[in-house]
């Protein structure tokens, strides 16, 4: 949540100000919005700071702080010393007692866009010229942890107090709260340190213990969090230190207030002398000569940060040399070296209208959210999966709750779990169905205590047939770019004939055009461009006139042209497109690389297959119950029979320069594509692995690699560009190095 926002241009109300020449007079309307504004923010970050129950999402408290910004800009007789932009952070509670920081904990200036991140580095810098002529700056760029900011007090090394921030000048005392924190120490190691210092820091939980926690709570019949940042804001406000011992807790150390005697330079040879003396500093952050080398890291981090440890909302850019914080100086709320760029938000608040299932196409029935549409990581979302039963149970969501809602970037919409203090007792616990909503078939589980329940009716059942038609048209599969989602309800489940043109995925490929003539699907009807009602029409057949008799569309001419292209993809695609439990591109390429053919596939005793690298015994299982049905054999029979290609014709030609080697690809090549590495890797007898360990031979790595190269480089892994990827495909890369 920010806490302070002033942008280094005129924003669009204050140029309009200044094109006037003068103020004018705010309207009643006007001052009765600003006061409004005024105690909905304060309300808003009350709850959020001292009763770690947040009401709104960031992104909202963000849009309110703004507005009351700019009314502030355009008519600043308004403001007075208590109003929200006037103060830092939250108050001080009751429940503990209060302490006065050595040096005042100051909030960041926020910016929510690039434009704005550059015209703060060009006034950083104007700022710079002006008070030391031909400096360089340096920028120490890292993570903006969403944690707790707590304030350390260290006398002759050993931790005397532990304070939140709170305003800014005092703040509470959880000292016994933060000596159960296993990260911080008790007592510093080493020289050298000064006699008294204050270490500034971020008290978090890791993003994998937030969902153990709120699953433990919900199980307890407690309200779960809302996110990671009030979990470890609540857990450090327990009054029994016991029950903050607990809790997951961990501290990344960001910053120094008051200290006696500490002679370094700048904010990172500080941080290597705390993590000298034992105190935990992050390994995000980097020192950064350029701004375009800020603006990379902003990116990278972006695209990867559900791949930290912890929960981010964005990057903080500090000037690195003291000198130079110095002469800079703060405002009365933000130091003017350093600035927090907020990604664009992740996170928001929507009301959970319904919780529906879905059944897929191994049976098995999710349980989803249906949700007031939301912008949200620039697109609009009303659903999201919850899993399966006990997920809805952990998460602590009911039917009428307002929820948060997380989307990151192009990842499936997440329910995190529901505000609990907006509830009105209107709310209701979701019942998971006993009968299948497609089928009426009793639903159970896969086994015994599989936590998943199943509809068994995998022939039959219409949902069931229409994932698995959906599944086998993708990309993984036989990718088949007109057979959308749309396109198999058409053929599995239409509106018109009462017998769909497909029954099973067995007569695909035995499809006419013709077939295809009289199906009709139910579409809102418009009048004037207004909906009234419901209307059935053509889906693979344009409408037609009197004139000009119905037709194929050409989607759907494209479709059977696509159809006839996927008879030749390659037997690891095709097994991908049975919809086999557990059998996804891994585990076929390597079936189909070993095997060769599908008949030696189903020829193959359990064993045999178990023993192919990348498959083992549960596959291998799932393979041969699969096979043992009459139904699947004639999905295979019937697809061969149509021309699909059930053998891999191999290229003797291709020498096998990776037998035996485990390799991995991440990041973007230029001239392969991910599918296309592997294949090469295959080909050549190699393996290609999705994870980095000790028994990879090489990592390939691309732009914007990511964390497995970190864990490559960690475990001394060797890592090749692309140039040395293709020197290792032609055998000659183990040459050179011999």
């Amino acid at each position: 949540m920010s806490t302070a926002k002033t942008s280094p241009e005129l924003s669009d109300t204050e140029a309009a100000v200044e094109s006037l020449g003068a103020e004018t007079p705010p309207s009643g309307d006007l001052r009765e919005e600003y006061e409004a504004l005024a105690d909905q923010v304060r309300k808003y970050r009350f709850a959020y700071y001292n009763e770690d129950a947040p009401l709104v999402s960031d992104a909202e408290f963000d849009r309110l702080y703004r507005r009351l910004e700019e009314i502030e800009a355009l008519h600043p007789e308004l403001v007075t010393n208590d109003s929200p932009t006037q103060e830092v952070g939250g108050e001080v509670s009751a429940a503990f007692a209060p302490v006065e920081h050595l040096q005042r904990m100051y909030s960041l200036e926020d910016v929510f866009s690039l434009d704005e991140l550059d015209a703060w580095v060009r006034k950083a810098e104007a700022s710079v010229a002006n008070i030391a002529p031909g400096a360089k700056i340096k920028w120490l760029t890292e993570l903006k942890i969403d944690g707790l900011a707590v304030n350390l007090l260290y006398r002759n090394g050993e931790l005397v107090r532990a304070a939140t921030r709170g305003d800014g000048t005092t703040g509470e005392d959880i000292t016994h709260n933060v000596l159960t924190i296993k990260s911080i120490p008790r007592v510093l190691k080493g020289e050298n340190m000064p006699a008294e210092m204050e270490i500034r820091g971020e008290v978090f939980i890791p993003s994998k213990e937030f969902a153990r926690l709120n699953e433990t709570m919900v199980e307890a019949g407690k309200a779960p969090f809302a996110n990671p940042r009030n979990a470890a804001a609540g857990s450090l406000r327990q009054k029994d230190p016991e029950v903050t011992a607990q809790r997951p807790l961990s501290m990344y150390v960001h910053g120094i207030g008051a200290r006696e005697g500490l002679s370094a330079a700048s904010q990172s040879e500080t941080y290597d002398l705390l993590k000298q003396w034992g105190l935990p500093t992050s390994p995000y952050y980097k020192v950064l000569d350029s701004y375009e080398e800020v603006l990379e890291f902003i990116a990278t981090n972006g695209e990867h940060r559900h791949d930290l440890a912890h929960e981010i909302d964005g990057i903080v850019v500090k000037v690195d040399d003291f000198a130079l914080q110095r002469a800079l100086g703060h405002t009365s709320r933000v130091p003017r070296w350093s600035v927090a760029y907020k990604y664009p938000p992740e996170e928001v608040n929507t009301k959970l209208l319904d919780i529906r299932v879905n059944v897929g196409r191994t049976g098995r029935v999710t349980p989803y959210g249906m949700m007031t549409p939301v912008l949200v990581s620039g697109s609009t979302v009303e659903m999201a999966t919850l899993h399966n039963q006990d997920v809805v149970k952990a998460k602590g969501v009911k039917i009428g709750d307002t929820v948060v809602l997380r989307k990151a970037g192009d990842v499936i919409p997440e329910i995190v779990g529901p505000v609990v203090a907006l509830r009105d007792g209107s709310e209701r616990d979701f019942v998971m169905p006993t009968h299948c909503p497609s089928c009426g078939t009793e639903l159970k589980p896969a086994k015994e205590g599989d936590v998943d329940i199943r509809c068994p009716n995998a022939k039959s059942c219409p949902s069931q047939l229409r994932e698995r038609v959906f599944h086998l048209a993708g990309r993984g599969a036989f990718d088949i770019e007109a057979l959308g989602w749309e396109a198999a309800i058409a053929l599995t489940q239409p509106a018109e004939p009462e017998v769909p043109p497909l029954t099973s995925e067995a007569g695909l490929f035995d499809l006419t055009v013709e077939d295809l003539a009289d199906v009709r699907i139910e579409r809102p009807k418009r009048v004037k461009g207004v909906v009234d009602g419901t209307e059935l029409v053509p889906y693979f057949y344009s409408k037609g006139t009197a004139k000009k008799p119905s037709e194929p569309t050409a989607t759907t001419r494209k479709l059977f042209t696509e159809l006839e292209k996927a008879k030749t993809q390659p037997l690891w695609r095709v097994l991908v497109a049975l919809s086999i439990r557990h059998v996804g591109p891994t585990a076929a390429r390597a079936l189909a690389t070993a095997f060769g053919s599908m008949e030696a596939i189903r020829a193959a005793s359990e064993e045999q297959m178990a023993h192919v690298d990348g498959v083992g015994p549960t596959i291998a299982a799932a393979l041969t119950e699969w096979f043992a049905e009459d139904w699947h054999r004639e999905i295979v029979d019937r697809w061969a029979a149509a021309g699909v290609r059930m053998a891999d014709e191999r290229d003797e030609s291709i020498p096998r320069t990776l037998e035996g080697m485990t390799i991995v690809v991440t990041g973007t090549l230029p001239n392969f594509s991910r599918d296309e590495a592997k294949e090469a890797i295959i080909t050549r007898g190699g393996k290609a692995s999705g994870s980095v360990s000790k028994k990879t031979d090489y990592l390939v790595a691309g732009e914007n690699a990511g964390t497995k190269l970190d864990k490559a480089e960690s475990l001394g892994v060797p890592v090749l560009d692309e140039d040395g990827f293709r020197e290792l495909l032609a055998g000659r890369l183990e040459e050179d190095q011999a």
